[in-house]
Order: C-alpha cells, then structure tokens, then sequence
C-alpha cells in the first residue's frame, strides 16, 4: 500500500490508543469523541485488511497483528519526524557542494590555512561538503575557468581572465641535494652557484623562466609536474633542485637531504586563493571566506 497523509493520522490515533490503553483515556489527548476515534480505528483496519484490537465491554486488547502494525507505524512516523527536524534545521542553513582543486604538497606548511578551515566548516557549517582534489597548477585554472571547481589555491604564474585571484600565503623554496650527491659532502665554502649549476638539476614543467635557473639548462636535466616527482629525483641523488622548504625539511633532519647555500635561486612563491569572477553560491562565498580570514 502507499502510505498518505491521512494514514498517518489514522497511525497516530491507533498509537494514542495503545499507549493509553482504551479509547476513553485517548479522547483528552486527542480532542476526538470516542465514536470518532473508534472510526478512525475500524478505517485503518479497513486501509490494512486487519483486525487490530478488541474493543467494547470487556474492555481494549491487541490483537498479534494489532502489536506489529503499532511498532511498524511508529516506526515510519519516528522516520518521518527525524526527517522533518532535518527539513527545519536547512532553513537557513548553508549547503551544497565546495570543489576545491589545490596544489600538492601543502599539508607540512604551518602557514596553509586548509586544516583550520576543515575544522571550521565541519563545525558552523557542516551541511557542506568539501570535496578537495590535488592538482597542477594550469589544471586547476583550467578547471574553474571550465566550472568543474569553484576554488583553486597554488603558486599561479599563467593569471587567467575571468577569474580573481587574492594572496594566501608565501611558500619559501630553497635549492636541495640528496645524500648521494656528490655535493652532500662538499664544504660550505666550495659550494658556488657556478659549481650548482654544474649538477644536473630537476624542475617543475609548470615553472616560468623566471623560476628555471638563470643560465641555459643542460642536456641532464629532468622535467617533472608534480612536487613529489620533483622530491623523488633529488632524494635519488642524481639532480638537485628547488623545493619547499616546509616540506624539505623532514629529509633534511632525517639527513636524506642537504640544502645547498647557494641563495641566489631560492624564492619565495605566493600562494594564491583563486575563484570565479561574479556572484558565487553561499556555500563557496563562506569557504572562501574562511580561507581568506587570516589574511
């Protein structure tokens, strides 16, 4: 049977009923006459094809069948109350979908604002949900010039129109070695830029020439797309490289990594905050909100 609204009254009458035990003692609660309420009764019985109860002079009884309608009807009216408070509560209440594209290897940099935001939506506005995806920089412009997301954050040196970007944080990066390298060992007073650049070195195909070493590069070096690839390469000891610093620094306490003092190529990259031009949903305004709290 499909269950309307009328059954649903006739469900809560018959609960009335059974939990005070008789039609009188329901007539208070349920501002119905007796004959109404028995009504009520002999119409769900009808509605169900089931005898529910005796009742009369020898007084109000369940019947086998009575007992497993009354907990089958509370059970879809507690269903249907839960999701009713569910209703109520999105009065107001933010929701909906935040697709975020971010850049790989931020999770070890204390100033990335992202955990402190997870904690925030997940408390004031928990009805959104975050969906986070790690990427390249160019697939993440790409992505929400193409509406796939609604935030990108990363270094961004193509600025693509259309879309707005604000400061989040500096990243700094510093040039590194593996252990193996030959220059791991080497004094700090033999290590020049010239003797660096005789190493092979390892870069990020994203990079601008502004961010490649200055001189022309070498037959040996390597191109990757992705921090950790980049990481990967130097730890292997064949190329050095610029990396960040945050994410650095747990190989060079566990001394699998060397950072070079050679300053001239370190830099330090702004992390932006990127998202559409124009009105944006309320869910993707109040992330990006939290994001840029701390600026």
């Amino acid at each position: 049977m499909k269950i309307s609204g009328s059954d649903l009254h006739l469900f809560r009458v018959f609960d009335s009923v059974v939990r005070n035990n008789g039609l009188s003692a329901a007539q208070m609660e349920l501002s119905l006459s007796q004959p109404t309420i028995s009504n009520h009764l002999t119409a769900l019985e009808q509605r169900l094809g089931i005898k529910l109860c005796e009742r009369g002079r020898r007084g109000f009884m369940l019947t086998e069948k009575g007992r497993l309608v009354h907990e089958i009807g509370m059970e879809l009216l507690a269903t249907l109350d839960a999701q009713a408070g569910r209703l109520k509560r999105l009065n107001g209440t933010l929701v909906g979908e935040v697709r975020l594209g971010v850049v790989d290897c931020v999770a070890s940099d204390p100033a990335c604002p992202l955990p402190d935001v997870w904690a925030a939506v997940a408390e004031k506005a928990p009805m959104i949900e975050l969906v986070m995806t790690v990427m390249r920089p160019n697939d993440i412009g790409s992505g929400l010039a193409r509406h796939t997301l609604d935030i990108g954050i990363g270094g961004f040196d193509i600025r693509l129109g259309g879309l707005d970007y604000a400061p989040l944080y500096q990243e700094d990066h510093a040039l590194y070695c593996g252990r193996n390298d030959p220059l791991f060992a080497v004094p700090e007073a033999e290590i020049t830029r010239a003797v660096s650049y005789r190493r092979p070195w390892v870069h990020r195909g994203y990079w601008n020439n502004r961010r490649q070493r200055s001189f022309q590069r070498i037959e040996a070096d390597r191109i990757v797309y992705d921090i950790e690839a980049q990481l990967l390469a130097i730890l292997s000891g064949a190329y050095v490289g610029l990396l960040p610093v945050h994410h650095a620094q747990y190989y060079v306490e566990k001394g699998r990594l060397r950072r070079l003092p050679v300053q001239d190529d370190d830099y330090s990259a702004d992390i932006m905050l990127a998202t559409r031009n124009g009105r944006m949903p309320r869910a993707v305004s109040f992330v990006r909100d939290l994001l840029l709290a701390g600026q």
